[in-house]
Order: structure tokens, then sequence, then C-alpha cells
């Protein structure tokens, strides 16, 4: 059994499914303000978000919290091959876990890429109201031409190139961090991939982020979400930036993410007075 306590900017440790995963902790603690759970990309762990949960305690006076995942990081591995579900998996299992854990109070879940996904599904596959909002960067609901070549092209990367050496240095188990993706989104079943329906069960609002040349993904992921969601949806499309806002356009996404959190505070005080 892992004790976890909130301790500022250190490595922690939680316990979720019988595996130990690591964690950072960054600004107030839950009970002095809200709390914002970041999830990373695919191939993505606490350490690569270098300075960018500093930013967002600054900009915004929540709390971060940010986890690696199993298979990622410095977290215990996980069993290869990952289901073809493991996106939902994460979701139902690991992150409600993950937020017991912590002792979360209110929280926004703020994830990238394969971390979105997984943030779009708890919120709606769940009733918890300790989410207050949702922050999606760059997510996927659905399978596209683009995302497959893109990947395909890390893969080659991977086992010709550098990217593996320039993994390594983050993930203790690099094999596992990488191929647990990439078998996943490279296995042919896994082509009728299709979660967009847990988008008609959001109750909360979310800020949406993308950059107009993010090679992992379309618009039509964007489109998808205002199409569908009951509950307000802000969109925020950057010119001149690829996959990853938060390095590419910093600013103006920790901008983006401020904004909307002083909104939800907006909305909450005013839901509170009446």
């Amino acid at each position: 059994m892992v004790d976890f306590a909130w301790k500022e900017d250190s490595r922690q440790w939680i316990e979720a499914g019988g595996r130990r995963l690591e964690a950072r902790c960054f600004g107030p603690p839950p009970g002095e303000r809200p709390t914002i759970i970041l999830l990373h990309e695919g191939l993505g762990c606490v350490d690569m978000w270098r300075e960018f949960p500093l930013g967002l305690v600054e900009r915004t006076g929540c709390g971060v919290l940010a986890y690696s995942r199993a298979g990622y990081g410095r977290s215990d591995p996980c069993e290869l091959p990952r289901p073809q579900d493991y996106m939902t998996v994460e979701a139902e299992q690991t992150l409600p876990r993950i937020l017991d854990a912590a002792g979360i109070q209110q929280c926004i879940l703020f994830g990238h890429s394969d971390g979105a996904t997984i943030a779009a599904i708890y919120a709606g596959c769940r009733q918890d109201f300790r989410v207050r909002g949702l922050i999606l960067m760059a997510p996927h609901f659905f399978i596209e031409d683009v995302s497959v070549d893109a990947i395909s092209e890390a893969r080659t990367e991977y086992q010709t190139g550098d990217l593996r050496a320039r993994l390594a240095k983050y993930h203790s188990h690099v094999d596992c961090a990488f191929y647990g993706w990439n078998d996943a989104w490279l296995n042919p079943e896994f082509q009728e991939w299709n979660v967009a329906d847990v988008i008609d069960y959001w109750r909360v609002p979310s800020l949406v982020i993308q950059g107009r040349n993010d090679a992992y993904g379309s618009l039509a992921q964007i489109r998808e979400i205002e199409t569908r969601s009951y509950a307000p949806v802000d969109v925020e499309v950057f010119p001149d930036c690829g996959h990853s806002p938060h390095v590419e356009k910093r600013q103006q996404t920790i901008r983006a993410v401020a904004e909307f959190v002083a909104r939800l505070e907006r909305i909450e005080t005013t839901a509170v007075a009446i």
C-alpha cells in the first residue's frame, strides 16, 4: 500500500490496480483550490510536461496533479499487448482510483491526445460531481487516416532513428511505453474504434484545444464535439501549431486555460448565489 501526501514538486507514488504509478503535485492541495489533473499523451509521462504545470499554477491559482500511466515514465510496467479498449479501461478503472487516492475534491480533467480521450470517456461514463470541467487538447474519438499515417511514421522512427533513445530518457520501460501505444493503434482490429458517443453524456463545460497542423488528427474530431455536446464548448484552434499546443503555443495555451478556469469559477459563484 502506498500512502499519498500532497507534496509540491516532488516525485511521489500512487497505487492503482496493483501497480505503483509516479505522480507530481504542484500548487495548493485539494481543499484549498480546485485541482487540474494532467493526463499525458500516448508517449508522454509526468516529466514530459516539463514546466507547463508550474505555468498553470501561476495563471490559474489551482493545484495541479500529473501522473504517469502504467508503462510510462517511472511507473510500473503494464502487460502487452494492450487491449483495444485500453483508454476506456484507463478511464473506468484507474482514473477514479487516482482521484480517490489523491483526495481530490473538485477538479478539472486536462488531457492531451490519448489523455484527452481518457478524460472525455471518464466524463461521459461516470457522474462524478468532483469533475467541474474538461480541457481536451488534441483529443481522438475515432480513427482517421492521418492518425494511422503519423503513427506508422513514428514506428519507423523508433525502430530506425533516434526516437527510442530520446524516449528512453523519460521512460524506465521504453519499449512498453512505445509498443503499448503503437501496436494498439496500428492493430487492424482498432480501425473500427469509435468512442464519440461519450460526448453525448457530458454535463460539464469543456475547452477544446488543437493545432491546425496536427499530424495526428484533423479538425473533424473538434467538429464531432461541437455537434454532439449538450454542455458548453469553447474551442481554440492555433495556427502554425502541431500536436502539442502546450509546447508549441505555451503562453496561448496557458492563457486559454486560465480564461476557461475563470469562467468556470464565475459559473460556480453564480450558482451558489442563486
